[in-house]
Formats: structure tokens, sequence, C-alpha cells
């Protein structure tokens, strides 16, 4: 291996900036929908994925969001980048005590350039990792509204102007699927790859994917080539062993919602019907991947008489995996001397920015100690090839760096 290529990030987030919805929302829903209020910070409580707060009443002012009835501070472990450790927690912060590469673009792409990435796909924040706040939303014509305003802002302003190096990702009206399939198809027009979505729709009470309910929307990406990107953490809920083991035990079994995702797909036909759709998974590593690939074709073949398990797949569902399944990671050195199992095509590489988890600024030497035995055309596919085929980003450059 020569050096690391300049590096195409399938997942990084982006802190949404306090006018997102203000500077878009008709004038009637300004005061009811998504807006920042400055107000002194409460105490926070981690209740299924999502935060039950309000502000205090002392204390230095922090950031706010305020949506219909939802309060929601803006904090340090969303914004972590340039802090140690030590220094993130839950505690609430102003956007002035945030680097501005978490919510304005060219910071960004600032940022980026020192970390030895040229593009980047982000997911939201504030609206949760597929838009499951705007799905609780009870004015369901406002909840459209500041989905779309998310969509035409992504497009228009966050990555309007990168030259392709910020890589827009749309969210969809969760509760009508005919509205999502719409909006598929709506961004997919004007040059839009990927949609955010739910790894697990049962868990935040909409349809599965096994009752048929989503093959309008599974249609319209397949149609348009949009990719079906799915974060850990967008079924809201994580497994955990009891309610008092410490957060640590959720944070290292996150991959464990990816993997019965992708388990749930591979049975499920939706790959069979749609040899089209593509599906990401972001931030779920890929360590796993071959023992679950191992299980799921053992239990088709050998529990067929049972467990449903060829009810909707003819051929060993491992074969779909390989031609329709990418995940992404940034700390798996297991997942890599698995590579000829994982697939050397099925992965792409992360740097999770601003996150806690993101190997910012220091991504370039982190890949140069993951990748260092491998063959340059392999490296080529990890950090770049693989998300440019998956993504259709033809327009980058050659991986020697951005192009001015």
């Amino acid at each position: 291996m020569t050096d690391i290529p300049w590096i195409v990030s399938l997942d990084d987030h982006v802190v949404e900036p306090p006018e997102l919805w203000t500077s878009r929302l008709p004038a009637k829903y300004r005061d009811v929908g998504p807006r920042i209020v400055l107000a002194p910070a409460g105490t926070p409580i981690l209740d299924g994925g999502g935060y039950i707060e309000a502000p205090g009443t002392e204390g230095p002012d922090v950031a706010w969001w305020f949506y219909e009835d939802h309060q929601y501070s803006v904090k340090r472990l969303i914004a972590a980048a340039g802090y140690p450790a030590d220094e993130i927690g839950m505690e609430g912060i102003t956007y002035d005590q945030m680097r501005p590469g978490c919510w304005q673009p060219q910071a960004r792409l600032e940022d980026m350039t020192m970390n030895h990435v040229e593009a980047s796909l982000s997911f939201p924040n504030y609206p949760r990792f597929c838009g499951q706040l705007f799905l609780r939303g009870h004015d369901k014509e406002l909840a459209r509204l500041c989905v779309e305003a998310y969509n035409d802002w992504q497009v228009e302003e966050w990555c309007a102007g990168s030259g392709d190096r910020l890589i827009p990702l749309c969210l969809v009206p969760l509760w009508d699927v005919e509205l999502a399939a719409a909006e598929v198809r709506r961004n997919a027009a004007r040059g839009v790859r990927a949609v955010a979505f739910s790894e697990l729709p049962a868990w935040l009470g909409l349809p599965s994917i096994h009752t048929g309910y989503w093959e309008p929307f599974f249609a319209a990406c397949a149609e348009t080539r949009t990719v079906l990107a799915m974060h850990i953490g967008s079924g809201t809920k994580t497994i955990t062993s009891s309610p008092d083991a410490p957060d640590a035990v959720q944070a290292v079994n996150m991959f464990a919602n990816s993997s019965t995702s992708l388990i749930d797909f591979l049975f499920s036909g939706v790959l069979v019907r749609h040899p089209e759709l593509q599906l990401l998974y972001a931030e779920a590593q890929i360590g796993w991947i071959p023992y679950v690939l191992e299980r799921i074709d053992d239990v088709w073949e050998t529990h067929r008489g049972w467990s449903e398990s060829q009810r909707y797949v003819s051929d060993k569902p491992s074969q779909y995996y390989y031609r329709q399944v990418t995940s992404c990671f940034f700390k798996d050195s297991v997942g890599l001397e698995l590579l000829d199992r994982v697939g050397r095509h099925n992965i792409a590489f992360e740097t999770d920015y601003p996150h806690q988890d993101s190997t910012w600024p220091n991504t370039h030497q982190v890949a140069k100690e993951l990748f260092g035995h491998l063959d340059d055309d392999a490296v080529f596919d990890i950090v770049r090839g693989n998300a440019i085929r998956l993504l259709d980003l033809e327009g980058l450059g050659d991986g020697t760096g951005p192009v001015s």
C-alpha cells in the first residue's frame, strides 16, 4: 500500500442550524415548528432512545429546540469534535460552544480537508436519524412541511456549492407510505441518491417490512436508485440487559439493531422482489456480519420445515447480502481480518464527525493502521470506490485530493 486515497465517508452528522425551519416554514407555523430558544439547562433523562427534559430556572443559557410540545437541548455529546473524552457529556451548549464545522458547510469542508476526507454523507441529529421526531408530531401537515424543509435545506444550502463534497441525505414522512414514495421521487429528480429510513420500523410503531405496507416506498427507491440508509439507533430503542445496566452496555450492543434488521430484510423477500434496491447500514461496524450470514443460511436450509425461512426466499439469503447491502465501519479490525467473508465490495469507511466516536481529526492515521496490510485496490474500494459506485458519485476526483 502506498498511501490512503482521500476518503468518502458515508456516515457523519450535521447539527441543524438555528434558522433551518423558521426560514422555510409558512409564517403560521413558525411559532410552533422547530425553533431555537435560549434558556438555562435542565436535567435530561434518556428514555427509550430519546430525551425527556425541560429548561431549568437558573444558570447560563443553552440552545434548546422547541417543536410543538417537544423540548430538547443541544448537547455536547452530539457536537463533540475537538473536545477530550472526559469533557463530553449530556450538558447543554450554545452554537458558539461547538466547532463551526458541526453546522456550517464551509467550515465542515475545512474540517474534512484537515481529516483527509473528500466527501461526506451526513445524517440528521435533532430530528433523529431517520426523522422520527416528525413521526411523533401532532400536526401531520406541519410535520410534512418540516420534512420537506429539511430536505430543501440539505439540497439547496448544506450541499449546494460544495463541489459534490457534501452529499445530500433526505428524510421522508414515515407515517404515510405514499407521501414517502413521492418524497423519494421529488428528491431523486434533483440528484439525491440516499434516504434515511428506520432499521426496524416496527420499533417505531410502524408496519414491519413483512406486511407489504412499504412496497411503494421500496419500489420508489429501487426505481430511482435511491439507497436506503439506516443508522444504528434509527429504531429509537436499543437492546440492553436490564434497566439498571450502565449505558456502556447499550453503547457496545448498538450493532444488534443493525444485525436484527439485516436478518429481517434477508428473510422478508424485499430484496428478492426489488433486486435494484440497495441497503446501507451506518455505524453498524462489520465484524458481526460473517457469523450472521452463516447462521442465516443454515437456518434457511436446516429449519425450512417450520421456520418459514424459504417462504419468500428460494435461494440462500446471503447471496442477496452480497448483491444489495453495504455496511459502514470505522473501528473494526476484526471485520477486516474476515474481509473475504464480509465482502470487499460490501463495506464503506466513515468518520462519524462530530460525534464522540469519531476518528476526527486523526482518520488518515487510523486508516493507515487499519488498512496497512491490504493491497492498494482493496484500500481504494473500502475508503472511496464502493461509496462512489453505491451513490453514483462519479463527479468526485481520483482520490488524490478534493477538486477545487
